[in-house]
């Protein structure tokens, strides 16, 4: 049983959310603390220009709503949104707030990262703690 879980979440069409969290509340101690976390990623400058001013603003602003509203279904849940690239924040944020499991999906991978999504895979090999992968 784990007290501090994180739970990395992409909001994409093949999204295991709803799975990672039964994983977690299944592995959680009954007052574990459980973050699920989604990082925005960098938008390049170039492509910033192209995107009215406020977006990133809303788009942080949804994205906090929806991990608010799941993390209201969770017992000792909440939700977070960093910035970052998506590898390194999850190994970092998991790390400075004491996590003893990562609980990641793995989704529609390239060739080059065949048993792992590439973002799966940097978890995996650099972790401090446990990690447990859905497919």
């Amino acid at each position: 049983m784990y007290k501090n879980i994180l739970v990395p979440i992409a909001f994409d069409s093949d999204s295991k959310a709803h799975k990672s969290i039964e994983v977690a509340q299944a592995l959680a101690e009954p007052d574990a603390k459980i973050t699920l976390l989604h990082v925005m990623e960098h938008i390049p400058g170039y492509a910033i220009s192209y995107l009215p001013a406020e977006y990133l603003t809303q788009s942080r602003a949804a994205l906090e709503k929806e991990l608010a509203d799941m993390a209201a279904k969770v017992p000792g849940a909440k939700g977070m949104v960093i910035e970052g690239h998506s590898g390194r924040s999850i190994l970092e944020y998991g790390e400075e707030n004491g996590c003893d499991l990562i609980i990641i999906a793995s989704h529609q991978p390239a060739m080059s990262d065949y048993l792992l999504g590439s973002t799966a895979a940097v978890v995996v090999r650099h972790a401090h703690c446990a990690v447990h992968v859905l497919r």
